[in-house]
């Protein structure tokens, strides 16, 4: 690092410090509720898979009657997909409000009495399925503002920070040096006036 050795580069390093120094705290407190929300979501698609394999499970019975039925399998595709967005260390994530379903309109007679349970725990499981990959996506964002925001941290901590205070330190005992060097030079030129003083006066 190249750095001018004057007391207008010791004010701007000196500034720089003070900024980075500022930012750095923001920057470890985005961070640490990254870091808590990842672990949130990720608690949270532990919870929706295991109540989706639940589901599936109670499922099993009648899953297998859909083959009388396989017209249904229309109404099982949502038409909507409703989300909201949340914001967590100044960064949007999509929230899983729900699905919308067309209408199911079948013939009452000639349809099974089971299907319209079966459909809505058929729906609920679609439902299910997409908030998941909802919740996967949050941690996914979550995770990569995670790694910018902790390259942030490693280059104000490790390097920005660091930098600027050798820079600071090198420039003060350069002027310092200078300062005492002037000062020397300064008792030099006085003792020699002196001198010529004292000499003109012995004439």
């Amino acid at each position: 690092m190249k750095i001018k050795i004057t007391p207008g580069e010791l004010k701007k390093q000196r500034d720089a410090l003070q900024r980075y120094e500022r930012y750095l705290p923001t920057l470890l407190l985005k961070k640490q509720q990254l870091q808590l929300e990842i672990l949130q979501q990720q608690r949270a698609l532990k919870e929706r898979e295991n109540f989706l394999s639940e589901k599936k499970k109670s499922a099993e019975d009648w899953l297998g009657l859909l083959i009388e039925a396989p017209g249904i399998r229309q109404f099982l595709v949502p038409e909507k997909i409703i989300t909201a967005k949340k914001n967590i260390a100044g960064v949007d994530l999509p929230v899983f409000k729900g699905l919308e379903f067309e209408p199911a309109v079948y013939d009452l007679f000639l349809t099974p009495f089971w299907v319209d349970a079966g459909l809505e725990r058929l729906r609920d499981m679609v439902s299910l399925r997409e908030e998941i990959r909802i919740i996967e996506d949050e941690i996914s964002i979550l995770k990569h503002e995670l790694r910018i925001t902790t390259q942030r941290v490693n280059l104000f901590e490790k390097v920005k920070i660091p930098e600027a205070k050798e820079a600071i330190r090198l420039i003060k005992i350069y002027i310092g040096d200078q300062m005492t060097n002037a000062v020397g030079r300064s008792k030099i030129a006085k003792n020699k006036i002196e001198e010529v003083d004292l000499g003109e006066m012995a004439v």
